[in-house]
C-alpha cells in the first residue's frame, strides 16, 4: 500500500475537525503527562514558545502562565476545528512541516504527542529548528513501543482484528518508541544535548464502552475512518475491544499505564 500524505494530512484534519471540543474534555485524562512536558521544557517569564500539534491548547495554555504577560505562547495546529477550541490563546493554522514563522522567533517549542503524525517528521524537526533561537530548546512526548502503550494499541488491535487493512497507510504512532531511534531522528537533523527519559502514564476506564469513547475523542484520522464504516460495526468494536481490554481489569473497570519518552534537545 503506498503512501500518500497528502490524503493523510487531509484525514487527519478532518478527524480533529469532527472530534472539536470532545478532544479537549478527554484530554484532560493526560494533564499528568503534559505537566511532565512543561516541567521540561524549563519555561521563564518573558519567553516565546511555540506549541505545535497544539490541538485544543493545553501545553500552549500551560506555557502561556509560565512565560506570563511579557512572553508570548503560540497555539498552532493543522486542525481549525482545535484551535476554535482555545479562543482565549494565540493561534496559528499551520502545517508543522512547513511553519509561517521567522528563524529564531522562539525560545521554546513544544510537541505533545505529535511528532509521529507529521508524514515527514524530519521535515517537521528541520523547521522546529529553524523557527528556534540558538539558545532554545524544543521539548516533545512520543508513545513508547506498542507492548508498552495499551492505552492505544488496545483500540488499534481489535480494529486490526475485525476489520479489512486500512485503504489508507498511515504512519505507526509507534515509530519512535525506541529512544535511541528517537535519538537517531534528532541527532540526524542537528539537534544536540538529546535527553530522553520514560514517564509512565496511568488512564482509568468505568468499562468497555468508555475506553472506547475515549479513543475516539483523541484519535483524530482513525476516528474519521471509524466514522464511515456502518453504524452496527462501529456497535461491535465498541463491545469486542472488551477482549483486549481482558488483561488490564480492575475491580472498578479497567487501568491501562503505558509509556511516554519525553524528550528535550537544544539546535546545533
Amino acid at each position: 500500500m503506498s503512501f500518500d500524505s497528502a490524503q493523510f494530512k487531509r484525514l487527519e484534519r478532518a478527524g480533529y475537525n469532527r472530534i472539536g471540543p470532545r478532544y479537549l474534555a478527554a484530554a484532560g485524562a493526560r494533564s499528568e503527562l503534559a505537566a511532565a512536558l512543561l516541567a521540561a521544557a524549563r519555561l521563564k517569564p518573558g519567553q516565546h514558545v511555540l506549541d505545535l500539534a497544539s490541538g485544543p491548547g493545553l501545553l500552549a495554555r500551560g506555557a502561556r502562565d509560565a512565560v506570563g504577560d511579557s512572553g508570548l505562547a503560540v497555539a498552532s495546529d493543522i486542525s481549525e476545528g482545535q484551535l476554535a477550541c482555545c479562543p482565549d490563546l494565540v493561534r496559528v493554522a499551520a502545517d508543522g512541516e512547513a511553519l509561517p514563522f521567522a528563524s529564531r522567533s522562539f525560545d521554546r517549542a513544544l510537541c505533545g504527542l505529535g511528532l509521529m503524525f507529521f508524514p515527514d517528521d524530519q521535515a517537521a524537526l528541520r523547521e522546529i529548528r529553524r523557527v528556534l533561537r540558538p539558545d532554545g530548546l524544543l521539548a516533545l512526548s512520543v508513545w513508547g513501543s506498542a507492548c508498552e502503550v495499551p492505552l492505544a494499541e488496545a483500540a488499534l488491535a481489535c480494529m486490526r482484528r475485525l476489520l479489512p487493512p486500512p485503504k489508507v497507510a498511515r504512519p505507526s504512532i509507534f515509530r519512535f518508541g525506541d529512544a535511541t531511534e528517537l535519538a537517531s531522528r534528532l541527532a540526524s537533523v542537528d539537534y544536540r544535548d538529546i535527553d530522553i527519559r520514560p514517564f509512565r502514564l496511568t488512564v482509568g476506564f468505568s468499562d468497555a464502552a468508555a475506553y472506547w469513547q475515549g479513543f475516539l475523542d483523541l484519535a483524530g484520522g482513525a476516528a474519521e475512518s471509524l466514522s464511515r464504516l456502518p453504524v452496527e460495526k462501529q456497535q461491535a468494536l465498541a463491545v469486542a475491544v472488551a477482549d483486549e481490554l481482558a488483561p488490564h481489569a480492575v475491580a472498578d473497570g479497567f487501568e491501562l499505564t503505558s509509556t511516554v519518552l519525553v524528550a528535550t534537545a537544544r539546535p546545533v
